[in-house]
């Protein structure tokens, strides 16, 4: 799934490249990705990009006024076209969700190719569990899941004192679920949080509130590093190269059975019905492996 870096990555390769450029088609492969109905995608058709933002895991392209924002879910991606395909999009179950398409020079003088185009992008999602979301609207608020965002980990103001706020405010939630709750903190996903939590040496079945001062200043000090390490990491890089990026650099999420690089122990797994965590026996639970959540009570 992308994450924040991965997500911001993208965000900063299309401003670059698309700024100043006119969206010129927008067509929808796979109707359930598009979640709204008052706005037509055709209403995009001869607007300006004015910017792009990032919104946790949504990205948000700016249009005059209107937004076309989307969330890649668990296995959505976007993959950038210069030249566009020739190929029309029709209606389909393949992995093409939408392909957007844009004309005129870019603002932008590092874009890959500033001059008249046609450049765009296509969004597409691996497997048959459809989740990817596309969203046509005058105001970002009517998008439910920017709507109830919680703050950004990395944004203005969000210092230690406000994560601590927070850990309060969810005492009885465990670590690994309260990383990934987007109503909580923006932008953490399932590989993250289980790297946070090595590098803070924390088991992710521990409850918020039985954090101490020193664990809550590390928790928040990984959160910073490994997010902002991450995100200068995808600066810059193409989007093809984001995805693999992402898996060269991560330490324990996805290595089970890999040596920890901190402390050598095996890294370990706990299974659920649609996921995965991965943790380091060694640095964050005294030694304790984990089968399941049941076994959690060992790790309070």
């Amino acid at each position: 799934m992308p994450e924040m870096p991965e997500v911001e990555g993208l965000r900063g390769f299309l401003e670059t490249n698309l700024v100043g450029r006119t969206i010129a088609t927008a067509q929808l492969a796979a109707f359930s990705a598009l979640k709204t109905v008052e706005v037509p995608l055709s209403a995009l058709q001869g607007l300006e990009v004015t910017s792009v933002t990032r919104h946790g895991k949504f990205i948000a392209v700016g249009v005059d006024g209107l937004w076309l924002a989307f969330h890649l879910a668990r296995a959505g991606w976007l993959t950038w076209h210069d030249p566009v395909p020739a190929t029309p999009v029709r209606p389909s179950k393949g992995p093409l969700a939408l392909r957007v398409t844009a004309e005129g020079p870019a603002t932008s003088p590092e874009a890959e190719n500033p001059g008249e185009g046609p450049v765009g992008f296509s969004l597409t999602e691996a497997g048959t569990q459809k989740h990817l979301a596309v969203f046509v609207v005058t105001d970002l608020v009517q998008v439910p899941g920017i709507a109830r965002l919680g703050p950004d980990p990395l944004g203005e103001g969000f210092d230690r004192e406000a994560f601590a706020r927070v850990l309060a405010e969810h005492g009885r939630t465990q670590l690994k679920g309260l990383l990934k709750d987007q109503s909580v903190l923006a932008g953490i996903g399932n590989a993250y949080s289980d790297e946070i939590l090595q590098a803070a040496r924390l088991s992710p079945f521990k409850l918020a509130g039985t954090l101490s001062e020193t664990d809550v200043t590390d928790l928040f000090t990984a959160i910073r590093t490994d997010l902002g390490a991450a995100i200068e990491r995808a600066r810059g890089a193409k989007p093809a190269q984001l995805k693999d990026g992402k898996r060269t650099h991560l330490r324990i999420h996805g290595r089970k059975g890999e040596p920890c690089p901190t402390c050598g122990t095996p890294i370990a797994e706990v299974s659920f019905a649609d996921t995965f965590l991965d943790y380091c026996p060694g640095c964050q639970t005294g030694g304790k492996l984990l089968a399941d959540r049941r076994m959690s009570k060992l790790l309070k």
